[in-house]
């Protein structure tokens, strides 16, 4: 099993400049590289301080240029936000400049507040047939002249300008939860990127579960990958409470999630409040305890034994998923300790 590591720019106020926050995701990326991950994955966010990626490319090919091993991962584009043309163009692009080292992820997308603003208020819970729409018709123009007259894209003969240098096609993910996600991905040959979010490692195993079942729906298709993207803090074995500023952060990162997501506040210079507390009353997947054994939090011992079963499981990748609401500091000691203490069990 491989890892990877998955970060934003985070930004909780103004007092961290945003200068500030792309050097310390450079720092991460590079101490990944340095680490041994296989790749480093950066999203797409418009207009929210608390996961800061407008465009995955810039960033990625600015780290194209300071590294020289580690793949560079588009995760996740939003499809209804990509016409096709423009998404083979970029993609193959960072791939042409990172000579080969591209990765690109694609979802529906999740936030109605990022719709409202760049889709005329399309309902994000519609943005399943731009996905299945758009894999597709990005993957033929990789590979030259195509004409696509679709449901939501028509355009006359194109291509791709650049090519990738990664051919048929650069290895391209699909999010996916649901069985017909699934289905769609392994149909297309496409790699399966889940989260189980706040759930425990019975939600990994059910994803794996539908996994396994589309490539068995699929055999005519070569088995592809299956990353798991969870929330990650490691703490040393002599910090016994060192998991508790952890749960706390993350607690703190989901209840801005969810601030996002309710899409009833209007946001103010980029920022939300995170929801409060007491909404959350009832909903024990929420508090810092039970974040505590669903995140991917421990000590080095901690971790090793709980991805060794999802080595055991099939996971291919695990995505170590920095963003947390913690200080640069503390992400930078808590990835040391993992690349420390917990890479080279699996090497």
């Amino acid at each position: 099993m491989r890892f990877s590591l998955f970060a934003h720019m985070e930004r909780w106020d103004e007092e961290t400049s945003h200068r500030e926050l792309f050097e310390n995701l450079t720092e991460l990326a590079l101490m990944a590289e340095a680490g041994g991950f296989s790749t480093v994955w950066v999203g797409e966010h418009h207009a929210m301080e608390y996961t800061i990626a407008p465009s995955p490319m810039p960033i990625l090919a600015y780290l194209a240029a300071r590294t020289s091993t580690i793949r560079l991962g588009a995760g996740t584009i939003i499809a209804p936000f990509w016409h096709p043309v423009r998404a083979a163009g970029e993609t193959a692009l960072l791939d042409v400049i990172s000579n080969g080292r591209m990765e690109v992820g694609i979802a529906r997308g999740a936030y109605q507040i990022e719709f409202d603003r760049l889709t005329d208020g399309l309902k994000a819970t519609d943005g399943g047939k731009h996905l299945r729409e758009l894999v597709p018709a990005v993957k033929a123009l990789w590979q030259g002249d195509y004409a696509h007259d679709g449901e939501i894209w028509q355009f006359p003969t194109s291509t791709s300008v650049p090519k990738p240098v990664q051919q048929p096609t650069p290895p391209m993910w699909i999010a996916a939860r649901d069985p017909a996600s699934h289905d769609f991905a392994v149909s297309q040959g496409c790699n399966v990127m889940v989260t189980p979010l706040m759930k425990g490692d019975e939600e990994v195993a059910d994803l794996k579960h539908k996994f396994d079942t589309a490539v068995a729906n699929h055999p005519e298709v070569p088995r592809p990958d299956l990353m798991v993207l969870r929330h990650t803090h490691v703490h040393s074995a002599g910090d016994p409470d060192g998991w508790r500023p952890a749960a706390e952060g993350i607690n703190r990162f989901y209840r801005t999630f969810d601030a996002w997501f309710g899409n009833r506040t209007t946001p103010e210079n980029g920022f939300l409040e995170p929801s409060p507390q007491e909404k959350f009353e009832g909903r024990p997947e929420f508090t810092p305890e039970s974040l505590h054994k669903t995140a991917m939090i421990g000590t080095p011992a901690e971790v090793v034994e709980r991805l060794r079963a999802y080595e055991e499981l099939g996971v291919d990748e695990f995505s170590f998923w920095i963003d947390n609401s913690l200080s640069h500091e503390q992400k930078r000691t808590s990835l040391e300790l993992f690349i420390k203490e917990v890479v080279p069990a699996f090497q």
